[in-house]
C-alpha cells in the first residue's frame, strides 16, 4: 500500500478546502446524447468493454473458505467463482461440458459441483472427475473436459476476472497501480453483511452518478445535509478516486480530513486516508460509512438486456465482524443507500433516460468541475477504438508511471 500516495492526496484536499478552489479540467466536454440510446453502440460496449475488461466479480469476503462458489450472471455469460483446497480463487464459464447447462446455482460451500442433468461431476478446481454411467457413455477424454476457465486475479481483496478464455490482457497493468492503494481498505479481513440488485437506467448514466459529486446537495440534500459539490478526482488509467475534505459520510470529526491540518502526517488514521469514493472502470463503486466500525458499499454494474437498462448488484461489507446490534445498524444504514440511489439517483436516471429516449437531445455536457465524468468517457471511447493487440499498450505506460 501506498500511504504516501495518500497522505498527498489529503494535503491537496486540504489545500483546495482552505482556498475554496477545485481543480479543474481544461474546458466544459460534451459527448453525443445517443450514446445512452443507441442499441447498435450498447452491444460493442457490452463486446469490447464488459467481455475484455476485467470485471471486479466479488469482493474475497464472499468467498472467504476453501468451498466456497458463488454462480452469477455477468453481461449475460453465466460465470462460476469457486475457491478451491489450496485458496486460491478460480473463474470458470458455468456451464457442463457434457450439454452445456449450469453446474452450480447460488452460492454455498462445497467439494464438488454436480451437473443436475445428467449428473457428470467437477471438483472446485474445474476438473471432471466423475462421468455418470460412464460405461454406457463411451471413451472420453477427462483431462480435456474440464471446466473452462476464464483469467482471474484476487488483489486488494477483490475478485477480477476477463469473461474471454483466450484473452492476453495483463490485469495487472489494466489496474495501473490502483490496486496498491486500494490495499488501504484491508477488504481480505472484511466481513459480508448481505447483497441485494437494483434496476437503473442506460449503465453509463448509472455510472456519470457514482462519478458526481455536483449533484449532491440538491438531489440528495435532503438526506445528506451540508455536502459539498466540490469534487477532486485522481485517476489512475480508467480507474478514478473522488473525494472532497468534509464529504458527510457520518465519520466521527476527528477523522474528518479537513482535521486532518496541524497534526504530524504519520498520526494520520488510515480510514480517513481512504475516504471518499473509489471507482474500478468499467463498473464499480466503492463508498465509505460509518456505523460502529468502517463500513463499505460496493456497488457492481452491469449493463442490462436492453440499452436504457442496467442492473446494480449492492454489497454491503463491515471491517469489524458484527453482532447482533451492529449488524442492525448496518442493514439499516444498507436500507437508507438502497432508497438514496433506487429513487434519487436511479429514478433521476430514469427520468433522464427517458427524455434521451426522445431522440431530440444532440449532446450531454460535463462542466470543468466534473472532470471525472470526462475522464471516464473519454476512457469508453479509447477502449472502443483499440483492437485486441492494443489493450496492454493502453494500460502499460499507466502502471510504469505507477511505479
Amino acid at each position: 500500500m501506498d500511504r504516501n500516495q495518500l497522505v498527498e492526496m489529503a494535503k491537496d484536499n486540504i489545500a483546495h478546502a482552505r482556498t475554496g478552489t477545485l481543480r479543474q479540467a481544461p474546458e466544459v466536454f460534451k459527448v453525443k446524447a445517443d450514446i445512452y440510446t443507441d442499441p447498435e453502440r450498447f452491444e460493442r460496449e457490452k463486446k469490447l468493454i464488459f467481455r475484455r475488461m476485467p470485471l471486479m466479480l466479488a469482493p474475497s469476503a464472499e468467498l472467504p473458505n476453501p468451498g466456497d462458489y458463488k454462480a452469477m450472471d455477468a453481461v449475460g455469460v453465466p460465470v462460476l467463482l469457486t475457491r478451491g483446497k489450496d485458496g486460491k480463487v478460480r473463474a470458470f464459464l458455468n456451464s457442463c461440458t457434457h450439454r452445456g447447462t449450469a453446474v452450480a446455482l447460488g452460492s454455498g460451500n462445497t467439494s464438488r459441483f454436480i451437473c443436475g442433468y445428467h449428473g457428470w461431476t467437477f471438483n472446485r478446481e474445474g476438473e471432471l472427475i466423475g462421468v455418470a454411467s460412464r460405461e454406457d457413455f463411451g471413451e472420453v477424454n477427462t483431462d480435456e473436459l474440464g471446466l473452462k476457465p476464464f483469467p482471474v486475479l484476487e488483489r486488494a481483496g477483490l475478485i477480477w476476472a476477463i469473461l474471454d478464455p483466450n484473452s492476453d490482457l495483463d490485469i495487472d497493468a489494466f489496474l495501473s497501480g490502483y490496486d496498491d492503494l486500494l490495499e488501504g481498505f484491508g477488504f481480505e479481513n472484511w466481513h459480508f453483511l448481505e447483497s441485494r440488485t437494483l434496476v437503473g437506467p442506460n449503465w453509463k448514466i448509472a455510472y456519470d452518478g457514482y462519478l458526481d459529486f455536483y449533484h449532491l446537495p440538491i438531489l440528495h440534500g435532503e438526506t445528506f445535509p451540508n455536502v459539498s459539490n466540490k469534487a477532486q478526482y485522481y485517476a489512475w488509467g480508467p480507474h478514478q478516486r473522488v473525494t472532497t475534505p468534509a464529504i458527510n459520510d457520518g465519520r466521527p470529526p476527528e477523522h474528518s480530513m479537513i482535521n486532518l491540518e496541524g497534526t504530524p502526517e504519520d498520526a494520520w488514521p488510515l480510514e480517513t486516508l481512504m475516504g471518499g469514493i473509489w471507482t474500478i472502470f468499467p463498473h464499480i463503486s466503492i463508498a465509505s460509512f460509518y456505523g460502529s466500525g468502517r463500513e463499505v458499499m460496493i456497488s457492481q454494474l452491469f449493463p442490462g438486456e436492453k440499452v436504457g437498462e442496467s442492473i446494480t448488484v449492492q454489497m454491503y461489507l463491515t471491517e469489524k465482524q458484527p453482532t447482533q446490534e451492529t449488524r442492525d445498524g448496518a442493514v439499516d444504514m444498507f436500507k437508507l443507500l438502497e432508497y438514496v440511489v433506487q429513487h434519487e439517483d436511479y429514478g433521476t436516471g430514469l427520468r433522464q433516460q427517458k427524455a434521451l429516449d426522445a431522440g431530440m437531445t444532440e449532446y450531454v455536457y460535463f462542466g470543468r468541475n466534473e472532470g471525472g465524468g470526462q475522464t471516464f468517457h473519454q476512457w469508453v471511447q479509447r477502449i472502443l477504438d483499440t483492437g485486441n493487440d492494443g489493450l496492454n499498450g493502453l494500460f502499460e505506460p499507466v502502471r510504469r508511471a505507477a511505479e
